[in-house]
Parts: C-alpha cells; structure tokens; sequence
C-alpha cells in the first residue's frame, strides 16, 4: 500500500490520532539527532514539528502540493517529519550529520521528499510561491506551502515574495509562520518584535489565520481546504512552543542548538508522549 493510499483512509479521530502518533515518534528521532556527534537545531525543529506532519499529510493526497521548509536549519525536524510520514524510507536519526549521507544541517533534494535546498533564511519562501504559480499555470489545483519561522520574517526576501503572490493572485499559495518566539541570537521581541503580523500580512493582501500550532485537527483542516478558486494568498501564523514536548526546554531560547549526551538523550526520549 502507498503512502498516498493510507493517508486517503485517514479521516476525523483516527486521522488526528495517527498524526499524533507520528509527531511523538518523530520528537524522539529530533532528540536522537540532538545527541549525535554534532548536535541540531533541537528548539525549532520540534516547534515546526506538527506544522510540517500536517502539511506533509496534505501533500500525500498526491494534488500537486508542495511543502517547502523555508527555516531550512530545522532540517532535523524535517527529516523525522518525512520519516514519520512514511515518504523517507530509511531512519535518518543515526545517520545525521554523517560523511556520505545527505542527512545534513541543512536540507537538500539529494534526501527523498526535498525537492528545494533550503537554509538561507528567506529563500524557501519565493519557492514555494513558484510552485504555486508552475501549479496555476499548469492548471493543477496543488498548494505551494512554505514553512518559515518567526525570526525569518525579518528577511526582505519573505515581504517581496508576499506582494508578488498577491500582486499574481496566488491563492494556492500558502505561508505558515512557525511562530515560537525565538531565534538564534535570543527572542524576537527583544531583536526585531513583530506586532500586528496578521494585520502586516492583510496589508499585503493576504487572508490570515491564527491557529495552535501544536493543534493537528486544527491545522489539518486548515491545509485541507480547496483554494483552487481563491485569488488571495493565505498566511496562517502557527503559535508554537520552542522546545515543544521536551519540557526541560519548552520556551527557552538556549535550545536553539543543542548538543547532549545519549543517557540525557534517552531521559528526553522517555518524557515524550
């Protein structure tokens, strides 16, 4: 049985149950990824977590769409997400950051299920909103979806992608904002706060939702929708938890990077559900 197949049986309770199912197994393969030799980006990755699991099961409906994770650095998240969904075959974790493997800090189309190489903060962004535009053009009803982290807003790259998308009226087009707070330097709101981003992306023609980033119901139904006839680009701003599930770092912006040894690896592991 395909992916594709399996994920068309999923509806209602059961569909949020096996979601959540995933987003526990793929928060483990993050704090494995943590413990090797060169660490990861453990904060975002596992606030981006439910996020990428959700737009990920709206692309297995084989439409056209694709998910582009624009806060490249949160590969690790990325790669336990495609894992976890059944699109990468193999267990990534143990081969992070290893000589021969594409499994790198950064996401690149060498790994099954990337198609954009991502990192430089701002760039997945106008990917996806090319995707969305080849889908128009093509007469595909696919979503381009990037996933962007707070922080990366404060690249100019994101706002002149937005006033493209409305300008081209891509309503195919779809930004979700991993809003957890932080950045590598500390939080936004001490570097570069961004009050009122929903009415900031209305300006720019947007439709805008706010949604629990944590929450699968919600943000599946929200990515579920069929916008092959909106002319209005879609923002939905995610309010995440760095850190989320691993309760020793839950908001703390110190988890950004994080190396750790494999006997607190395995105490993270065990606290997860």
């Amino acid at each position: 049985m395909t992916t594709a197949v399996l994920e068309e049986t999923l509806v209602g309770d059961d569909l949020v149950a096996t979601l959540t199912e995933r987003a526990v197994l793929a928060r483990r393969l993050v704090v494995d990824m943590a413990a090797s030799p060169r660490g990861c980006h453990l904060g975002g990755s596992l606030s981006v977590l439910d996020i990428l699991i959700a737009a990920l099961h709206r692309a297995a409906g084989d439409d056209g769409t694709e998910v582009v994770l624009s806060k490249g650095h949160a590969a690790a998240g990325l790669y336990a997400a495609l894992h976890v969904s059944g699109i990468l075959p193999e267990n990534p974790a143990p081969l992070y950051g290893l000589a021969g493997h594409p499994y790198t800090g950064h996401p690149g189309p060498k790994v099954p299920g990337v198609r954009f190489p991502t990192g430089s903060l701002g760039h997945g962004v106008p990917y996806a909103a090319g995707w969305a535009l080849s889908q128009r053009i093509g007469g595909g009803n696919g979503l381009g979806i990037a996933v962007a982290g707070d922080g990366e807003l404060q690249e100019g790259l994101v706002w002149e992608t937005c006033q493209v998308a409305a300008a081209q009226q891509l309503g195919n087009f779809v930004l979700v904002v991993d809003r957890n707070g932080g950045q590598n330097d500390g939080m936004v709101a001490d570097i570069s706060p961004l009050p009122r981003l929903a009415e900031r992306f209305a300006a720019f023609g947007f439709d805008v939702t706010e949604v629990d980033g944590h929450d699968l119901g919600a943000l599946t139904d929200l990515l579920a929708e069929d916008r092959s006839a909106a002319r209005r680009p879609l923002a939905v701003i995610a309010d995440t938890v760095k850190g989320k599930g691993v309760r020793a770092v839950e908001g703390k912006p110190g988890c950004h990077y994080v190396t750790i040894d494999e006997a607190r690896a395995a105490k993270w592991k065990r606290a997860i559900r």
